[in-house]
């Protein structure tokens, strides 16, 4: 099982911004420099480099980050993007590690799209059945589109705008709870309902931040771990999920609106590897691009089912003293948006016991959702108890 073999030994970040005086790359080499710290590792010690597969590439290669710290390379990965590839990032590991060919691996993502005059818009330009067919039309940005599956599901199984501003504010209240967090203001049912409507019925809380940062984090063998400077965490399982269609297709064209593309899959493999179930999970962090999308990855990924997602936040809950605490540090409603690595740096910290007013008790196991439709990506991380 991964679990024996890969730990989680660094952790890096910068401050997370709306805009930053530092270039996207500079934020790198910043949250790079504090993951080797963290670790207690010197760049010689590293061997193996890993990011993303599209974002990263054409931002910030990993030839370049090598080349900044001197590190070797035998061994050099990318896989999906953003929030998939971050969480799927310890199959890298498993690769470059059991086949001998790296024995320390650094994971980093950042973005600058709370500087880049198109943010996370320009992203679907890189499509040309959405700069054709969608965007002269109104489609002109991510809210647009989880705001129909929001409608959508509304009509479908009774979803109210109350329940949708449960999820905010619960997540503004741990954000209050973490020193890093972009929102710093409370957040009551209130203010959100005297919110500015970006795309009915998604209001301004409803809707992630815009950010400058990067996070990083350092991967190595179990038995290696345990001789480094901080408490390993364990990879107990990753998985990778993925459907037959193109970014043209995302968000509109998929043949079952209202679902997360290859979430059950993912999870189904993470699962099967680190030798669990749902029920052992402690805490997840999920990626909340929007207040709809973490509802719908919850049934996805299996705590609820379909259609139960609004149910299952009102009776469990999901804040800190919920019986699944959700987005621990605020997530990217609330926390940051760097597309869900930092949901990585939460998860090893609260299992760490590291995440101070915002921490879990008795923490054990920790589950990391990233979306990247139409790929999906899951990561199970647990406390290293010998």
């Amino acid at each position: 099982m991964l679990g024996r073999h890969i730990a989680i030994v660094g952790v890096g970040e910068t401050r997370p911004v709306r805009r930053s005086d530092k270039g996207l790359r500079g934020l790198v080499v910043e949250a790079v420099e504090a993951a080797l710290a963290d670790a207690g590792l010197e760049p010689g010690d590293i061997d193996g480099v890993v990011s993303d597969g599209l974002i990263m590439p054409s931002t910030v290669p990993r030839d370049w980050v090598a080349a900044q710290f001197g590190f070797g390379r035998s061994y050099d990965g990318g896989m999906s993007y953003g929030g998939a590839a971050t969480a799927c990032s310890p199959i890298h590991a498993q690769l470059a590690i059991s086949s001998g060919m790296a024995k320390t691996l650094v994971y980093y993502f950042g973005v600058d799209w709370g500087t880049r005059a198109s943010g996370p818009y320009g992203f679907h330009d890189l499509y040309a059945g959405k700069m054709a067919f969608e965007k002269p039309y109104g489609f002109t940005g991510q809210p647009q589109y989880f705001a129909l599956w929001a409608r959508r599901y509304m009509h479908e199984y009774g979803l109210t705008e109350r329940d949708l501003a449960t999820i905010a504010v619960t997540q503004r209240e741990s954000a209050l709870l973490n020193p890093l967090s972009q929102a710093t203001q409370p957040l009551t049912y209130e203010d959100y309902f005297a919110s500015r409507m970006i795309s009915s019925p998604l209001r301004v809380p409803d809707c992630c931040l815009l950010t400058d940062g990067a996070c990083a984090f350092v991967m190595t063998s179990l038995e290696r771990a345990r001789d480094l400077a901080k408490p390993p965490v364990r990879v107990l399982g990753a998985g990778f999920g993925s459907e037959p269609i193109s970014g043209d297709d995302v968000f509109t064209q998929p043949a079952g609106m209202m679902r997360i593309p290859g979430a059950r899959i993912a999870t189904g493999k993470a699962l099967q590897q680190a030798g669990i179930t749902l029920a052992d999970i402690d805490f997840a962090e999920v990626y909340d691009c929007f207040t709809i999308s973490c509802l719908l990855q919850l049934e996805d990924i299996g705590f609820c089912k379909r259609g139960e997602g609004a149910a299952f936040i009102r009776e469990k809950g999901i804040g800190l003293g919920g019986k699944l605490p959700v987005n621990t540090h605020g997530g990217l409603l609330s926390h940051s948006y760097l597309l869900g690595v930092e949901h990585v740096i939460e998860a090893v910290r609260q299992l760490r016991g590291e995440a101070g007013r915002g921490q879990v008790a008795g923490a054990e196991i920790g589950l990391v959702g990233g979306l990247s439709n139409p790929d999906y990506g899951v990561m199970i991380l647990g406390r290293d108890v010998r």
